[in-house]
């Protein structure tokens, strides 16, 4: 929890052209204290710090117990379910492709904070994809920042995969989980994505469902957990 806090106040903080001075006074901790929470070693820091955080971030912290199983007996899905699906989707098929697969896997080993969603790794095709798989995105310029550093910080594991061959490939790209909320921010915002994600949605989505070449341009696509679908999408004019 301390390290998705701490990711989101960085986050945040900068977006907001903040300095750790500012908000480590504003917070009533000195600065390096602060830095230590943004680093993600905030989990003995009281809840009233995170707290005054929160507010001085401008997104006041919201705190709640998990779903209560007991009057049942059967055990509560996770919060994540629904990204763990699609995550399940994108492992089962990397599977049935013969493709390493890595999940959560931290791009930073001295810094779990940070971490890519997947990186399946294709021998065949000498190729290291990234896929950020996108629930609901909340900032948009942010998670693209995000996705450009961790495939840049991916470039040591495709040195390592190469070998004396030559580093591999990496390719990036999202899956956007197909609900409601995401088709309404394709539609207010598709020039950011299309401009974000030149590449072909169909390869991307076919690089990953049936195991093909995927695009050497960041790419986007659709993700649909409930029936097990990955497929392209389509702009409209």
């Amino acid at each position: 929890m301390a390290a998705t806090l701490a990711l989101e106040a960085r986050e945040t903080r900068k977006k907001l052209l903040l300095s750790q001075a500012q908000v480590s006074e504003a917070i009533g901790v000195s600065r390096t204290r602060y830095a230590e929470m943004e680093r993600g070693d905030g989990a003995h820091a009281p809840l009233e710090l995170w707290v005054k955080l929160g507010f001085a971030l401008g997104r006041p912290l919201a705190v709640s117990f998990s779903r209560d199983s007991s009057t049942d007996g059967s055990a509560a899905d996770p919060r994540d379910a629904g990204h763990l699906a699609a995550q399940e989707l994108v492992l089962g098929l990397a599977r049935e492709h013969g493709r390493a697969a890595n999940v959560e896997l931290p791009t930073r080993p001295h810094d779990p904070v940070y971490s890519a969603d997947v990186v399946l790794c294709d021998d065949r095709r000498r190729t290291l994809l990234l896929i950020e798989i996108i629930n609901r995105a909340g900032d948009l310029g942010a998670t693209a920042r995000s996705t450009d550093r961790k495939a840049a910080e991916l470039e040591r594991f495709a040195i390592l995969a190469g070998g004396d061959d030559g580093p591999y490939l990496v390719a990036q790209g999202w899956l956007l989980v197909d609900t409601a909320a995401n088709r309404q921010l394709v539609a207010k915002y598709p020039q950011f994505l299309r401009a974000r994600h030149p590449g072909s949605s169909t390869a991307w989505a076919r690089a990953i469902f049936d195991g093909s070449e995927p695009p050497t341009e960041s790419a986007i696509a659709w993700i649909d957990p409930r029936s097990g679908r990955i497929f392209p999408m389509h702009w409209k004019a």
